[in-house]
């Protein structure tokens, strides 16, 4: 289950890395990187279902399509003026915030260690968004924190999907005449580049489309407040993808922030009176 976490968050901080070096660069429009994206997600995964031996029926569902096509367009406009790890750090806190309030309001506990836990995550998330040079564009911020709750929503119908490879290719589907409509509202400002097309197909052949089902395999497994810490590591995979492969200033404040939440993500993960352990399989 670790090994397959893992490599989930390292698919989900590989997307960020290659989306902001598309847009910072200049080589795509944050549109057509959607639009390519989820086009190339839902071919890969087509693929897949094709190859599968074991068919499940596809079951559509209009609003987690919506819910991923909102996560696809939000990112990629918040990513033309964020910084890869910040612009993580925004989008998982806000998934944290969003899992954990809808898990409390579905019954599921959360006691004194893991309040603590969260609480100091959420900390960190404020110290990035403090006033100060180093501070992301505010209304590129809230774009951000809009994608996060469209990831946040699609990773919690997770956890009523029966076939992960399924239901991900319908939801893949479903998401592109949305964002085709978001593609042609902004199709005077559309452009792209060899380059910028191919990190689209990158993230979403590549980093998207196979991480997602796993995803889906593995929210199944553990609870809503676990789901949502350990996405919060992302943001440190980011950061350091940002500034390896995209040459983004690795700030003090950033560092800070990080550490924080990684400190938090640590006390609710790492929480022994969970009777039923978030991060065991399912008997």
């Amino acid at each position: 289950m670790l090994l397959k976490i893992g490599i989930a968050m390292l698919a989900f901080a590989a997307n960020s890395v290659l989306c902001r070096l598309a847009l910072a660069e200049q080589q795509i429009d944050p549109m057509s990187f959607s639009l390519i994206r989820v086009c190339s997600g839902a071919a890969v995964l087509l693929l897949l279902y094709m190859l599968s031996a074991h068919k499940a029926k596809i079951r559509w569902n209009i609003k987690n399509g919506f819910f991923l096509a909102l996560y696809i367009i939000a990112f990629s406009l918040a990513y033309l003026h964020i910084d890869a790890g910040v612009g993580a750090l925004l989008l998982f806190g806000t998934v944290q915030l969003s899992m954990v309030g809808y898990g409390i309001c579905h019954g599921e506990k959360i006691n004194l260690h893991r309040g603590l836990g969260l609480a100091i995550a959420i900390l960190g998330i404020l110290i990035l968004l403090l006033p100060g040079a180093s501070a992301p564009h505010l209304g590129y911020a809230a774009i951000m924190v809009l994608s996060g709750i469209g990831w946040a929503m699609y990773s919690i119908a997770g956890k009523n999907m029966q076939n992960p490879l399924a239901s991900t290719l319908a939801n893949f589907v479903i998401a592109i005449p949305l964002v085709l409509l978001a593609y042609i509202a902004f199709y005077p400002q559309s452009f792209a580049l060899p380059q910028g097309v191919l990190l689209a197909v990158l993230s979403g052949g590549l980093a998207s489309s196979g991480a997602y089902v796993l995803w889906y395999s593995i929210v199944k497994q553990i609870d809503r407040v676990t789901a949502s810490s350990v996405q919060l590591s992302v943001p440190c995979l980011a950061i350091l993808g940002g500034t390896l492969f995209i040459g983004e200033v690795l700030s003090w404040r950033i560092i800070i922030s990080a550490v924080i939440v990684l400190v938090g993500i640590a006390l609710v993960v790492c929480d022994k009176s969970v009777s039923n352990s978030a991060l065991k399989v399912k008997s």
